[in-house]
């Protein structure tokens, strides 16, 4: 879909595969260094400023939030 949306008609099955490994690395670090933050905060929910936070800490600022 991202690739669409990008527009991008055809992919190879290698590039697919990479792409998708890649994103899974990201999203689970993102999860982990969330919870870190929740947990530091003595919270057991989850906000948007966690995980801003954790974008901002590893260099990828988002923009257009505003928690």
């Amino acid at each position: 879909r991202l690739a669409r949306r990008a527009g991008i008609k055809l992919i190879s099955t290698l590039v697919y595969q990479e792409t998708r490994a890649v994103l899974k690395v990201f999203v689970q670090n993102l999860v982990h260094g969330t919870a870190m933050y929740t947990q530091h905060a003595n919270r057991k929910t989850e906000t948007g400023r966690d995980v801003i936070c954790v974008l901002k800490h590893y260099g990828r600022t988002l923009y257009g939030i505003d928690l």
